[in-house]
């Protein structure tokens, strides 16, 4: 990308709905970007090879971020796992293929940090992929992630394509999903905070034992490092993209709790899992090339919480 002359790009976001591509796409929109191309699942359905290549046949765009997946928090995950590592593998395989084969010369695939082994040294580096077991509870999405990763590797070495691949820690921030059937813990904490201080409840139920730590990233963070790896020309590669600092889900607890205004107790509810111990990703190689997170923890919540009153409030 050249921020001199941006408007002519044709920039495809896959899963722009979502919560990263609609932070993606916000963020296009403050770099001068012109409008980028996107389809709805209603029009466009990804897990559908022949529309998905007649699509890009059609419309032949110079970038594309790949931010389509089917995503959930631990229980999703764990209940689901057909439906989580056939979907994405058949997204992702039918996208970066179907960009290869219609000339598409740079594309992002959005990864996860649960890509890596569950009991990997702190923190995580990017060559640590592949060195060990993964995480139980999530080994279906975390396979389809690393396939993903893989294809974008190998085509870059066969056929002389550009894709390269960043790994996000834990995202949330405006769009993000507060199903407490399948969202992530932030969320799902916002949710349960708010709803527990609505009804007047004495205490907050919270899944697993507290200890495990998580690293948190607002999802226009991520955004910004997402267009900044594209117009520096950055054309392969994992980069791990996150804070460089990680809370205990008490201490997340705490912080969501202070901000939703609810006072009761926190109660952990032991017969849920914890999952991974502690993921906290090295993010070294971004802060070498000039970029670091900006939007602290507890700040971001409060855009989030906003967001969730915005969408679910009275």
């Amino acid at each position: 990308m050249n921020n001199a002359d941006t408007s002519h790009l044709r920039i495809y976001i896959a899963g722009h709905r979502g919560m990263v591509g609609s932070a993606i796409m916000r963020r296009l929109r403050l770099g001068g970007y012109g409008e980028p191309i996107t389809r709805t699942h209603a029009e466009l359905d990804l897990t559908r090879q022949a529309e998905v290549e007649a699509f890009f046949a059609r419309e032949r765009p110079d970038y594309v971020f790949l931010a389509a997946a089917k995503v959930g928090g631990i229980q999703a995950n764990n209940t689901q796992r057909g439906d989580f590592i056939l979907q994405n593998l058949v997204m992702e395989s039918n996208v970066i293929d179907a960009a290869r084969r219609s000339g598409v010369p740079r594309l992002m695939f959005l990864g996860s940090s649960c890509i890596y082994p569950r009991d990997c040294p702190q923190p995580i580096r990017e060559e640590y992929l592949l060195t060990g077991p993964l995480e139980s509870t999530n080994e279906p999405y975390a396979i389809a992630k690393i396939a993903g990763i893989k294809l974008c590797d190998a085509f870059n070495h066969q056929h002389g394509t550009r894709y390269l691949s960043v790994m996000p820690t834990n995202l949330y921030g405006p769009n993000d999903n507060y199903d407490l059937n399948n969202s992530h813990v932030l969320p799902a904490l916002i949710r349960k905070a708010h709803e527990a201080k609505e009804r007047g409840d004495a205490e907050l139920v919270v899944w697993g034992s507290g200890r495990p730590m998580r690293e948190f990233l607002y999802v226009d963070d991520l955004a910004d490092a997402c267009v900044r790896l594209m117009e520096w020309g950055v054309g392969g590669g994992i980069y791990n993209i996150g804070t460089g600092q990680d809370v205990t889900i008490r201490e997340l607890a705490a912080t969501v709790m202070e901000v939703v205004g609810f006072n009761g107790e926190i109660v952990f509810d032991a017969s849920k899992p914890d999952g991974t111990p502690r993921k906290l990703l090295d993010v070294s190689r971004m802060r070498e090339m000039g970029w670091s997170a900006s939007v602290p923890l507890r700040e971001g919540i409060a855009l989030a919480y906003t967001d969730f009153l915005k969408r679910y409030g009275p």
